[in-house]
């Protein structure tokens, strides 16, 4: 299997294009299938609808069941639209179930029904147990091509099973120990079964410190327990402990980045929307929400200011530094909200760690807010020659930071505190907060001040 660099990609893509346009089954066949499943997708999605139908004509379904399953899930519905019924069936009794399972799930009802009909029974009978876990759940991504072996089975007689069922699980790195009831027992690595004696029992060779997941263990906490134990899969259980599956590395992976993307999402109040595929409409739709209520908190800006509309007439400078007050009570505040919701999803801000991380942020805001206050201190007072108003300016912007940072670290605490997301507290909510407590002290203190400007 050759993996494409950059410098032999066009060499290998000319010639399977070549390969299509003469009609050359044979040629097509031996270069296409000579590269890694990733160069074939990246190849395949650039062909027009008409040579893609010459794909479907000379891959069998198992061949082309490699690639469909590295495709985009628009790509799958545009593919899978494309493919004769009897082919696509035959396709997916050739994909694992985890990657069916997860194609479904975007498709309607009736045609999912449709869909796993024409199935091989057994295969859409795995399928469907997939289907039936709650989302974003060990159950839903797990796979059921794994090998599990019985603790009684001597290592020659595994190693002869490997032959005959590796071909068809999704990995053998780790084989899982299983009862008599098909209760998981124990594990063994390829390593260790091949160097352990031919006549030795399983039972002698295994591990029994098994790490495993319930299959109602959220996808999150899954992918972090992987994480943490660097495994290349980890056993799913149910709860009276009967092995059902396995979680891999690459499902890990995908997980990773599904949440990191969700929490971008809620961190820039943009959720649904990150996606570039998505278009105008759906991703206005999607924003507007979060825009709007914003746009709500901004009128109590509004508010604020005009409350103090006397201390502005008596001081018409007073206006030019709120934009500065605004701008660094938002962004100082936004840092440690990045902070908060980062220690949160990785698991390193414990329940007694809270206020030790808390204190850290004050101190971090009260040490930004004096550097940001001398700065500005000897600025305005070189510009405008006024020392008072210096003084009023680097104060509000020394109290500001003190407290955004403080602001920016908690409300994520309480939210994930309440069992929800902490990623909805997200940049343009705390900014905006941010904002009126910031004007509300600059202002409060210029009107206790005004009299010695």
């Amino acid at each position: 299997m050759v993996r494409l660099d950059e410098q032999n990609r066009n060499e290998y893509e000319t010639l399977i294009l070549d390969a299509l346009q003469e009609n050359d089954r044979k040629q097509f066949r031996e270069t296409f299938l000579e590269l890694h499943p990733i160069d074939q997708v990246d190849i395949f999605i650039k062909l027009s609808e008409e040579t893609r139908k010459k794909v479907y004509e000379y891959l069998s379904p198992e061949d082309f069941s490699h690639i469909f399953e590295g495709l985009e899930v628009k790509d799958q519905k545009q593919t899978y639209l494309e493919l004769d019924e009897a082919y696509s069936s035959e396709m997916f009794n050739n994909m694992f179930a985890d990657d069916v399972a997860d194609f479904l799930a975007e498709m309607t009802g009736e045609k999912v029904e449709d869909i796993l009909k024409k199935m091989n029974q057994v295969e859409a009978k795995e399928v469907k147990e997939l289907m039936s876990y709650a989302q974003e759940t060990a159950g839903a991504i797990m796979t059921k091509e794994f090998v599990s072996i019985s603790s009684t089975d001597l290592a020659s007689n595994v190693i002869e099973q490997l032959r005959n069922d590796a071909p068809d699980a999704e990995t053998i790195y780790y084989l899982y120990v299983v009862d008599q009831l098909e209760k998981l027992v124990g594990v063994i690595s390829l390593r260790d079964l091949i160097t352990a004696p031919a006549d030795e029992v399983i039972e002698n060779i295994m591990s029994t410190r098994v790490v495993s997941v319930q299959d109602d263990m959220d996808q999150e906490d899954v992918a972090k327990l992987i994480k943490k134990y660097d495994f290349l899969a980890a056993p799913v259980v149910s709860k009276q402990n009967h092995l059902i599956g396995i979680v891999t590395f690459d499902d890990v992976i995908d997980i990773l980045e599904e949440e990191a993307t969700e929490d971008l999402g809620e961190i820039s109040a943009a959720k649904g929307a990150t996606d570039v595929n998505v278009s105008a409409f759906t991703a206005a739709k999607r924003r507007s929400p979060w825009i709007i209520m914003l746009m709500f908190f901004g009128l109590i800006t509004a508010e604020v200011i005009g409350q103090f509309e006397e201390t502005l007439e008596a001081i018409v400078l007073l206006a030019a530094f709120i934009p500065l007050i605004m701008d660094s009570a938002g962004n100082t505040g936004t840092q440690s909200l990045a902070v908060a919701v980062r220690g949160l999803a990785l698991g390193t801000i414990k329940k007694g760690s809270i206020g030790k991380m808390v204190r850290r942020e004050f101190g971090t805001g009260l040490m930004l807010g004096l550097i940001c206050m001398i700065v500005l201190g000897i600025t305005v007072t070189l510009i405008h020659g006024h020392w008072m108003l210096a003084l009023i300016v680097g104060f509000s912007i020394f109290c500001t930071l003190s407290i955004a940072t403080v602001i920016g670290a908690t409300v994520p605490l309480v939210i994930n505190k309440l069992k929800l997301d902490p990623a909805i507290a997200s940049g343009p909510f705390i900014t905006t907060v941010n904002d009126i407590l910031g004007l509300l002290i600059y202002f409060s203190i210029a009107t206790a001040l005004l009299d010695f400007l």
